[in-house]
C-alpha cells in the first residue's frame, strides 16, 4: 500500500475518532492532543497496519493505548499543589548558602568505606560504579554474570552497613 492510498484511508477513517478521545478523555481540549497523537502515532507507524485489517479497530487500539499510558503517566506523578498563602516569604530577603563542608565530609566517608571493601568486592563495585554494565565487568574480570551481581549487591550491602549515619 502506498503512502497516498494510507493517508486517503486514514482521513476518510478519522472522523470516527473524535468522539470516542471525548468519551475517553471528558474534555473538549484532551481530546483533541489525544485525536492529534493518534493520528501522529498512525502515520509514524503506517508500515505496522497489515493491509486488509479493519483500519477503525487499529486506530481505536492506538488511540486507547494512548490514553492508558498518559493516564498512567498522570498518575505516577502524584502532583500535590499547596494551595496555603505564601504572603510571609515575601518580605524575607535571607539567602540560604549550602554547607560544602558537611557534604564533603560525607564524601570523604564514603570513599574511605570504599577504600576499606574486601578487594573481591572492590574491583566489580568501582567498575559499577564508574559506569560498566554488569556483562562488560564479568567480560573484563573473567568471572560468571552471576558471581559479578553477587559481589556488586554485597559490596553495597556492607557500604550500607558502614555508613549508616546516612
Amino acid at each position: 500500500m502506498s503512502t497516498l492510498e494510507f493517508n486517503e484511508m486514514l482521513l476518510s477513517n478519522a472522523s470516527f475518532l473524535k468522539p470516542f478521545a471525548i468519551n475517553l478523555t471528558r474534555d473538549t481540549e484532551a481530546a483533541n492532543d489525544l485525536y492529534q497523537d493518534t493520528l501522529y502515532k498512525a502515520l509514524a507507524n503506517r508500515e505496522k497496519y497489515n493491509v486488509g485489517t479493519n483500519i477503525k479497530a487499529w486506530l481505536f487500539t492506538i488511540m486507547r493505548n494512548i490514553f492508558i499510558n498518559n493516564y498512567r503517566r498522570k498518575a505516577k506523578q502524584k502532583t500535590i499543589f499547596d494551595s496555603t498563602p505564601n504572603d510571609y516569604l515575601l518580605n524575607q530577603n535571607q539567602a540560604t548558602v549550602a554547607n560544602a563542608a558537611e557534604s564533603e565530609m560525607k564524601i570523604k566517608e564514603i570513599k574511605k568505606a570504599i577504600v576499606e571493601l574486601p578487594e573481591i568486592f572492590k574491583t566489580p563495585f568501582l567498575l559499577y560504579f564508574d559506569g560498566y554494565r554488569y556483562n562488560e565487568i564479568a567480560d573484563v574480570l573473567n568471572e560468571p554474570l552471576g558471581t559479578i551481581k553477587s559481589r556488586i549487591h554485597f559490596a553495597r550491602k556492607l557500604l550500607k552497613e558502614q555508613i549508616s549515619r546516612f
